[in-house]
């Protein structure tokens, strides 16, 4: 497992994800039933590139996570190697995946699942690693 931990400052990776879902996010309202980009997320495939998404919320439940939908986007673009997440709340600070999004990304990488990076507070850097938030896989 990486050491993550004990960082002194957010890389130029992470401050480029930031960004990058910073410029997406913007609360928007689709219909009566649905809205989007209240969550913003940025995701870093294996290669290098950020792909970002932003949640869909549904009266009927069939929304999405801002952190899936980057992944699919990254899926679209023929990505599946995860490196790092970093999911824009709307209150402009920084949280752990759901357990829906963290499911998704251990059934992608199970075998290197543990090492993907999340960060948990980008104001104190705060670094953890998927497998620290989701020690044990139920499969």
């Amino acid at each position: 497992m990486k050491d993550v931990k004990n960082r002194l400052a957010p890389d130029s990776t992470w401050q480029k994800m930031f960004q990058a879902a910073k410029k997406v996010q913007g609360f928007h309202e689709i219909s009566n039933h649905m809205e989007a980009g209240g969550v913003a997320a940025a995701v870093l495939s294996e290669s290098g590139k950020i792909y970002t998404g932003v949640c869909v919320d549904t009266a009927c439940t069939l929304g999405v996570c801002a952190e899936r939908n980057a992944l699919f986007n990254m899926i679209t673009n023929g990505e599946t190697k995860i490196s790092r997440v970093l999911a824009l709340l709307s209150d402009g600070k920084n949280g752990a995946p759901c357990g829906a999004c963290r499911e998704f990304m251990v059934q992608m990488m199970e075998k290197d699942y543990q090492d993907i990076e999340v960060m948990m507070d980008y104001k104190n850097n705060k670094v953890m690693t998927l497998g620290e938030l989701t020690p044990k896989w139920w499969l």
